[in-house]
């Protein structure tokens, strides 16, 4: 099917206001002059020079769409031939600065606009015959490549650069000029480039976000926004939303609060969602609610991008995310995932308490890195021996992370000994800025840290806590970087023959100690992983390859998962399934070598089985909508996966 290379032009009967929310209702014409015939609908319909056909049956019927214009046929600027031979479609050339210039304009593909188009630009992998139909030959140079010279041609230029942040700004220039080639990219690089595009780099493209900015990603929605927010997702060009993504920036990692610019994150997020768990392109959409920011930096920030004022709390705050929910449930339907991204402590707890029951929603940060934990801690037990239930475990951080995986854990030992979950929960203790979290602290301590105050008497230091408490398993998500000292980390290793130890803040900086500490330190004897990647150590003449724990492991199958069976809820069983079934991938090999996690660059399969797994759990609990359950799921999962490759428009 071609695509149609020159100009629409619409002609409606009344007015052209409120042409921008047209509905189906509306009888808008098209009358197309083409210079020849250049396009089949389909084998019934055929486009002809200045044949009529309505706007809704062009827009079904092209994959690619093409330039539009918007014309008022009862303006005084209607189009008229000017020097040259160009039609002034918008009276530009007679219009002037005191009058409005309305840029009605619907566009996406041919000529120079298809070079312009990140979803459907091939750069010179156009073939000749394309070159012809869509009206590129001449704005590209002769030569015709495939898209895996292309590949190969990026990554050379990407690895040119020294610094990540340059590599992440290449990385994005990619994706706002050719989505397929980017993504094509991606899962073919995964281990060297998910550094780059997420965790760590991501980290300090937030911090400049505003001086790197150069075209929006996503939807930014502020309080100025307040009772239009419908409106504003109307605007976003794709109607069939999937995935959502969204932030409010207050709690960047463990940088903090980095308010508009936090936007890096439901970006890079989605991005993974497609690479490694297949989610169409055009299915995601990245959103920042911009609610202010207590960063007194950024507020004196020339280049700020977002709203100069301090964080709405309160009601203000709680108004203006309900009716964020309540237009996205509206807009989209009750299937879309909403994953919370990055909230601090008291509202990531609370919107998912509240929303949980009658949305589909996910927070990475409680629940996707509860999982990927638990699934390393399934996958070191076949080290260290014995079950869950056998093991203390020692939380430094009691934050969302701490908390989320904390619960998890005591969830997975109750599963499995039937034991009541107050009763495992005492298997877990947690230290918090102000020390080990007990009873006697009741009172005081937040509502999400009150299960895990325990009977004990007051402990302040880590260290001291380590010699008291004798943890088998010490996990850090502090967002404190060089906390496990070598004091901790050698009073680990003289309680057990093999620490597990997991460093789990980002990004690399906000560590809670390197794997070069971790296996110096402990003699080569921890089972180490950690949030961000390290290099591989060398300690007395052996190399030591740690695991990263990665939430990119779980959420990008999770939500494969959710997609395609159609749950309409999240459910703490999901969770278990998805870290059972990253454990499952974790082979005899890969324990030899210290790893407790797959490498990522099965990740796809990986995500394909995690997927049939939560979908497997949501058919079981009657959470499912999309009916019949397929009889394989691994083969269906790996069907649904979006893969970038070109394809041939004629």
């Amino acid at each position: 099917m071609a695509l149609i290379g020159n100009s629409f032009k619409l002609h409606q009967n009344n007015s052209l206001s409120g042409i921008s929310r047209m509905t189906q209702s509306q009888s808008l014409r098209v009358s197309i002059h083409l210079p020849k015939v250049v396009a089949m609908m389909n084998s019934n319909t055929r486009l002809e020079r200045n044949v009529s056909v309505s706007v809704e049956s062009v827009v079904n019927e092209l994959n690619a769409p093409t330039a539009v214009e918007v014309v008022d046929p009862t303006s005084k600027q209607h189009p008229t031939a000017v020097g040259g031979g160009v039609e002034d479609a918008y009276g530009e050339d007679t219009a002037t600065d005191e009058q409005f210039d309305t840029p009605w304009s619907v566009s996406v593909a041919s000529g120079y606009s298809l070079l312009r188009n990140p979803r459907h630009n091939k750069g010179l992998a156009f073939s000749e015959k394309e070159r012809d139909a869509h009206y590129i030959r001449g704005l590209l140079p002769p030569v015709v490549v495939n898209q895996d010279l292309q590949v190969k041609k990026m990554m050379a230029n990407i690895r040119q650069y020294v610094v990540p942040l340059h590599k992440y700004q290449a990385m994005m220039d990619l994706q706002e000029k050719n989505e397929t080639l980017f993504y094509k990219l991606l899962i073919e690089n995964v281990e060297e480039l998910l550094p780059i595009v997420y965790t760590p780099t991501v980290g300090e493209a937030c911090q400049k976000y505003g001086s790197i900015f150069k075209r929006p990603q996503g939807l930014f929605i502020s309080l100025k926004d307040k009772g239009k927010i419908h409106e504003i997702l109307k605007n976003w060009p794709e109607k069939d939303i999937q995935v959502i993504v969204v932030t409010d920036g207050e709690r960047i990692l463990g940088l903090g609060d980095l308010g508009c610019q936090g936007m890096g994150i439901p970006v890079g997020k989605l991005s993974l969602y497609t690479a490694l768990g297949g989610i169409r392109p055009s299915l995601c959409l990245p959103i920042t609610i911009d609610v202010g920011t207590n960063n007194e930096k950024l507020l004196n920030d020339e280049f700020y991008i977002g709203l100069r004022q301090k964080r709405a709390k309160g009601q203000e705050y709680a108004e203006l995310m309900n009716e964020f929910m309540s237009a996205v449930k509206q807009r989209y339907g009750e299937k879309v995932l909403v994953q919370f991204e990055d909230f601090a402590n008291h509202n990531a707890f609370d919107l998912l308490a509240k929303y949980s029951s009658t949305h589909l929603v996910f927070n990475d940060d409680i629940q996707g890195t509860a999982s990927v934990v638990l699934s390393g801690l399934i996958s070191a037990l076949k080290l260290v021996g014995g079950s869950l239930a056998d093991h203390k475990f020692l939380f430094l951080g009691a934050g969302e992370a701490g908390t989320g995986i904390a619960e998890l854990i005591a969830l997975e030992i109750s599963k499995q000994t039937k034991v009541p979950l107050e009763e495992t929960r005492k298997k877990v203790w947690l230290v918090d800025s102000k020390g080990l979290i007990i009873k006697s602290r009741l009172d005081s301590l937040q509502h999400f840290k009150k299960p895990w105050a325990h009977e004990h008497e007051p402990v302040k230091e880590l260290l001291d806590a380590v010699k008291t408490i004798r943890p088998t398993v010490l996990i850090g998500s502090s967002g404190a970087g060089q906390t496990f000292t070598k004091e901790v980390i050698e009073a680990m290793s003289s309680l057990n023959k093999k620490p597990v130890i997991l460093a789990l803040s980002n990004p690399t900086s906000q560590s809670e100690c390197t794997a070069e500490q971790a296996y110096n330190w402990s003699q080569g004897r921890a089972i180490f992983a950690s949030g961000s990647p390290f290099a591989p150590v060398e300690y007395n003449g052996k190399i030591y390859v740690s695991g990263q724990s990665n939430n990119a492991y779980i959420f990008p199958g999770l939500g494969l998962g959710l997609i395609m069976s159609g749950a309409i809820h999240v459910h703490d069983d999901m969770l278990l399934a998805a870290s059972e079934a990253l454990a499952e991938q974790v082979t005899q090999e890969h324990l030899d070598n210290g790893l407790i996690y797959p490498p990522f660059t099965n990740i796809r399969k990986i995500s394909a089985h995690i997927a049939a797994k939560v979908a497997t759990k949501a058919y079981e609990l009657g959470l499912a909508s999309r009916l019949p359950q397929p009889e394989n799921l691994v083969a269906y999962a790996e069907s649904c996966m979006y893969s970038p490759s070109y394809r041939n428009y004629c």
